[in-house]
């Protein structure tokens, strides 16, 4: 089994239908994660400086590692989430 992390980008006021869907989701993949967490603020250091990081629709806001046979069936799980905006999928590798 290979892990994968989904990385969720996208924020906008919860509302009781959005916790509705992530709670779906989350009970759906549930014997496949590893781990999970959000995010609140940030900030991104550059050689040009330091800014914070808003909290818009191009934010980072969660993460989840999964397990899954494939990078195709990783997609598949993520074809489901009730992501805000996107969901980006890396496959996990040891170092």
């Amino acid at each position: 089994m290979k892990k994968f992390m989904f990385l969720h980008f996208g924020f906008e006021k919860p509302t009781p239908e959005i916790m509705e869907a992530w709670h779906a989701w989350f009970e759906s993949i549930s014997d496949k994660q590893v781990d999970q967490g959000g995010f609140g603020g940030g900030r991104e250091i550059s050689k040009s400086g330091t800014r914070d990081l808003p909290w818009n629709m191009e934010s980072i806001t969660g993460y989840h590692i999964i397990e899954a046979e494939s990078l195709d069936a990783a997609e598949k799980l993520a074809q489901s989430n009730p992501f805000i905006a996107s969901v980006r999928i890396y496959e996990v590798r040891s170092m």
